[in-house]
């Protein structure tokens, strides 16, 4: 099947595939739209199982940059890179190098970030090759820590005030005895974890590495869940912190939860489930909007700021969020749907 025809290409501007035979580097860089400015997205390390499934991922995740971006209010366009393998054992700097030289011969159309799967030193390993990445020459950080270039601080907070006050909105509740089920502990689920626990929420927890499960258990007194488990706790709030696709029309079937807020990208696996969960009576946060903490921060790195200000921004997401959730319900219309309107009048689709 033809890139173009792909269920998930709308309208990108560039795909580009990759392959260096000497580090055994497989990757792609998609550019969905660059109205706003140059397209700007993280890159991840994933091993997929298909092409067709990497394929699927770059597209939907370069896609979502667009609309995070404009969101967000940022002038910057959406893209995303991906590379074929496992993080934790198919990792090397050779690949790392490869992949910046990757990046170059794009010339600036799309500028790489940190995403899953990667860290800051292999960025800085890219920028070896390339000019076009970003977060590795870090000023500022929304706890006035030394900042390091990782956005996964700015992401888990921006997901904690959006989840916070989403619950506001639907329950009415502040987080002391709330019940969250947190999908994914990696870099922000952890994050994420710690901050619901200084709010006096209750935690249920899963993720694919057990050594992540087990430091949520002993630092959060978070309960363990089997994985296939999670969408069926009678819990308040379901957060996705992992891979994307996981609300489809059956999960959907199983969730008892009042809310969705989590920092996983393409939540839904259909955009139609959107008013599935309307139906239901839950509130949705978008998942672009609720997890665009990183990428403001991305962008504060590269203008004159401060830690207050990137703080200040990345509040925002709350007030963008309460937005949707009016207009929903005054229009009768998803919160995903209300979101999409609302970006692409401001990227020009």
């Amino acid at each position: 099947m033809s890139v173009f025809e792909h269920s998930e290409f709308d309208e990108h501007e560039h795909v580009a595939f990759h392959q260096d035979k000497a580090s055994g580097l497989k990757a792609i860089i998609a550019v969905h739209n660059s109205n706003l400015g140059n397209a700007l997205g993280g890159c991840r390390m994933w091993p997929y199982l298909s092409d067709e499934e990497a394929v699927r991922d770059v597209l939907r995740l370069s896609k979502g940059m667009t609309y995070k971006a404009a969101m967000a209010g940022l002038k910057q366009g959406g893209g995303k890179a991906v590379i074929f393998g496992n993080p934790r054992t198919e990792k090397t700097p050779e690949k790392m190098r490869a992949m910046g030289k990757f990046i170059d011969s794009l010339s600036g159309q799309y500028i790489s970030a940190e995403d899953s799967g990667l860290t800051v030193d292999d960025l800085k390993l890219m920028g070896q090759q390339t000019d076009f990445v970003s977060g590795i020459q870090a000023k500022y950080h929304i706890n006035s820590e030394p900042a390091d270039g990782n956005p996964a601080p700015s992401t888990a907070y921006g997901v904690y005030v959006g989840l916070k006050a989403t619950v506001k909105y639907a329950m009415k509740s502040d987080l002391k005895d709330v019940k969250v089920a947190i999908q994914g502990l990696g870099h922000v689920g952890m994050r994420l974890a710690k901050h619901l626990h200084s709010q006096g929420a209750k935690l249920y927890v899963t993720d694919i590495h057990s050594e992540n499960i087990e430091k949520a258990v002993s630092e959060f007194s978070a309960i363990a869940v089997a994985p296939n488990n999670i969408y069926d706790l009678d819990v308040d709030v379901f957060a996705p912190c992992a891979m994307g696709a996981i609300l489809t029309e059956e999960n959907v079937d199983r969730l008892k939860v009042k809310v969705i807020a989590g920092a996983a990208n393409n939540q839904l696996a259909k955009e139609s489930v959107g008013q599935l969960l309307a139906g239901k009576g839950i509130a949705y946060a978008p998942d672009y909007v609720i997890n665009a903490g990183g990428i403001i921060d991305i962008y504060h790195q590269s203008i004159a700021s401060s830690d207050r200000e990137l703080r200040e921004h990345i509040e925002k997401i709350s007030n963008t969020l309460l937005e949707i959730y009016h207009r929903a319900q005054s229009q009768g219309i998803a919160t995903n749907i209300i979101a999409n309107e609302i970006a692409e009048e401001r990227f020009g689709k």
